[in-house]
């Protein structure tokens, strides 16, 4: 069976990043290796060995048009769900973290994006059950 481990999400500073995920949004840090200038440094949901987020340095001069194009069109560079997203944005929002708008309904889901201060809009979903 194939299975998720690692997602990659192109930041603009790694260690911005790391403080926002783990400070804001509530991630571990889970793997910090010197790669050079950069690192090789994930974040996930705390208690799980669920799948990583790699904190990715912008190195690759195209991910940084390509982070850019997304983030001015308003188009989220990765969705996390949630089980309470009334519960979460509130959380967040009380810790400064910036949402694009108010959870929205669209059907099966109820969705909120906020933006990381690393240069990216990123989605929460909450399904409907």
């Amino acid at each position: 069976m194939i299975r998720i481990g690692h997602v990659s999400l192109h930041v603009k500073d790694q260690e911005q990043a790391l403080k926002f995920y783990t400070e804001k949004v509530g991630f571990v840090k889970k793997h910090d290796v010197s790669a050079g200038a950069y690192r090789w440094l994930t974040v996930t949901a705390p208690g799980t060995e669920g799948p990583e987020v790699v904190l990715e340095p912008m190195a690759f001069p195209p991910t940084a048009a390509y982070q850019q194009a997304l983030y001015e069109a308003g188009i989220p560079a990765t969705q996390f769900m949630v089980d309470d997203l009334a519960r979460e944005h509130a959380r967040m929002k009380a810790l400064g973290v910036a949402f694009k708008s108010d959870p929205m309904d669209v059907g099966p889901a109820v969705i909120a994006a906020f933006d990381d201060t690393c240069g990216n809009w990123i989605q929460l979903a909450q399904l409907k059950r």
